[in-house]
């Protein structure tokens, strides 16, 4: 059971009295995150969900620009509506399961851009593309079934061109636009 700290001070508080113990590594917990993607299809809105994440954080806010970012996202385990769609995004013209299955995330650096705002400057790879990229997050304190957790959150839009993701009739971006958000929601605790 999550109880969120809805105290905007005490959040802070909390947030700054939590410090020593939070300069950790901190493990995501796949049961109560979510690393969701949408995109359009035409005038149609479509997400999916990657249900198998493995990530770990180093994270220290006293020194906000020394943290870790390793992220891996299994591809093949994507959660969509249609067992058709499943099979052109797993084909080699979109992520090419066969040949990439996963997509990674690594960040060796951070910076503080708000109380509880954060940027970290790392590398994206899907398929064989790897681009460098700008993490904006947000992170509270909270606690997670009895003890303290870190609840991460974010929206960042990624061109799939860029990454390979589009080949074929799928490079065309008439109908499915370049442009795809991904929303994480999750929730990591300490190791």
């Amino acid at each position: 059971m999550r109880t969120l700290l809805n105290r905007p001070l005490f959040s802070v508080a909390l947030f700054l009295m939590s410090l020593p113990t939070f300069a950790a590594n901190w493990v995501l917990d796949p049961g109560m995150s979510t690393v969701v993607f949408k995109y359009n299809y035409g005038s149609d809105e479509y997400e999916g969900i990657f249900t198998n994440v493995e990530a770990s954080f180093d994270i220290d806010p006293t020194q906000p620009g020394s943290c870790g970012f390793e992220v891996t996202i299994d591809i093949e385990n994507i959660n969509v509506d249609s067992p058709e769609v499943l099979d052109y995004l797993l084909d080699y013209e979109l992520f090419d399961v066969d040949t990439w299955p996963t997509a990674t995330f690594s960040a060796e650096k951070c910076r503080l851009t708000g109380v509880t705002s954060f940027e970290s400057d790392g590398t994206l790879t899907i398929r064989d593309q790897t681009n460098p990229m700008t993490f904006p997050f947000d992170l509270s304190i909270e606690t997670c079934d009895g003890q303290v957790c870190f609840h991460l959150t974010s929206s960042v839009t990624i061109l799939r061109l860029e990454y390979g993701v589009g080949q074929g009739y799928w490079a065309n971006t008439a109908e499915v636009p370049n442009e795809v958000e991904v929303v994480v929601d999750v929730y990591a605790m300490q190791q």
